[in-house]
């Protein structure tokens, strides 16, 4: 009997499985696997969006014009060259639609977000791998892979689920030795968190290049996840392409008034950014006093390096974290089987996470 069968390569394609968020015991775990903000979304921005379902028989506003005009005002950018959608993640999709097509291919970083790879095959072109240099992005290697089928460079700058960054500096100097025909993708998802001097999301970039892309997110520190919502700065030519392929109707009313309302709680912003930096810093000593590794973050989580093998290796430490309602997340995926990926939570998650792995870490909990 025949029946329908997928493009070819679609069922090449590895589906992207999230953090775990749930426990076999059934009790409500600590969950710090998805990157999700420590203290939540905006009063304001959760008011806004349980306003909007007093409307719901109404379709949203298709073009966002006010979250557009709010982000184009929080920025200082041009309201007419933003694209609003269900999350980064479906703008990266969109870019690949609009961009991609068999026979062509798409650069990404060996530790990249593992949506990229999925967004090009599943539009029939083929993903290439760059070799990452001590868990960073090496511009020289990405330029090394560039040739006549590449459409885009995936670059998620900081990146996840490293944590690393590189400055703007080499940013322009990777868009230098671009073609002008292939389109760099600034994924910024995390770029509220970063204090560095040196670095810049992409707003500069983007506003003076015709091939540059930043895409942003609700999800993170704005604490948005639920409601998907994201946003991509482009040229207008971008934006134009971008606007003809999107659904009519990508992002509903209650993200569009939550986003706006988000973006006026600056109050909320500056209490998330200010409890990750002490996190940030405070996981740090305390993982390296019991002989753990992080490599250096300068977003909302933490890179764990364990063991390779043996009683304390990456697994056993998951299954002694789960033992005690503690959920982080594993790295296979990512080619870092060495590796749990710690979300910074609340003060009291915080605290649970580095009371477990002390124990784990003393002997205490290698045959757990």
């Amino acid at each position: 009997m025949s029946r329908p069968t997928p493009q070819p390569g679609i069922l090449d394609i590895e589906p992207y499985i999230p953090g775990e968020s749930a426990l076999p015991s059934g009790v409500k775990p600590v969950k710090l696997s998805s990157n999700e903000a420590a203290l939540g979304a905006s009063p304001l921005a959760v008011a806004a969006y349980r306003e909007g379902a007093d409307h719901l028989e109404r379709y949203p506003d298709g073009s966002a014009t006010a979250l557009r005009r709010a982000i184009a005002a929080h920025y200082g950018l041009n309201a007419d060259r933003i694209v609003c959608g269900a999350g980064s993640d479906e703008l990266l999709s969109l870019l690949a639609q609009t961009y991609l097509g068999p026979g062509t291919e798409a650069i990404h970083t060996a530790h990249g977000f593992l949506v990229y790879p999925i967004a090009t095959m599943a539009r029939g072109a083929k993903p290439v791998v760059a070799p990452e240099k001590n868990l960073q992005t090496d511009v020289d290697a990405i330029l090394k892979l560039v040739n006549e089928r590449t459409r885009l460079v995936w670059l998620a700058n900081p990146n996840n689920p490293t944590g690393t960054y590189i400055p703007f500096d080499e940013v322009k100097r990777l868009h230098r030795g671009l073609p002008g025909n292939v389109v760099l993708v600034l994924d910024a998802a995390y770029a509220e968190f970063v204090r560095k001097n040196d670095y810049e999301a992409g707003i500069e970039l983007v506003a003076t290049s015709e091939n540059v892309v930043m895409t942003r997110t609700f999800s993170k520190i704005y604490g948005l996840a639920g409601a998907r919502l994201g946003w991509a700065y482009c040229p207008g030519h971008i934006a134009d392409a971008l606007n003809r392929v999107r659904g009519p109707f990508n992002v509903t009313s209650g993200a569009l008034a939550a986003g706006v309302a988000a973006l006026a709680d600056k109050a909320h912003f500056e209490a998330n950014l200010a409890h990750n930096d002490r996190w940030l810093e405070r996981f740090a000593t305390e993982f390296k006093a019991i002989g753990l590794e992080l490599t250096p973050s300068v977003c909302n989580f933490h890179l764990v390096q364990f063991p390779e093998t043996g009683a304390k290796a990456a697994p056993a430490a998951d299954a002694y974290l789960k033992s005690k309602g503690i959920i982080l997340r594993r790295m296979d995926g990512y080619g870092l089987k060495q590796a749990l990926r710690l979300t910074i939570g609340t003060d009291e998650e915080n605290s649970k996470v580095i009371a477990a792995l002390k124990d784990f870490m003393s002997g205490n909990g290698a045959n757990a």
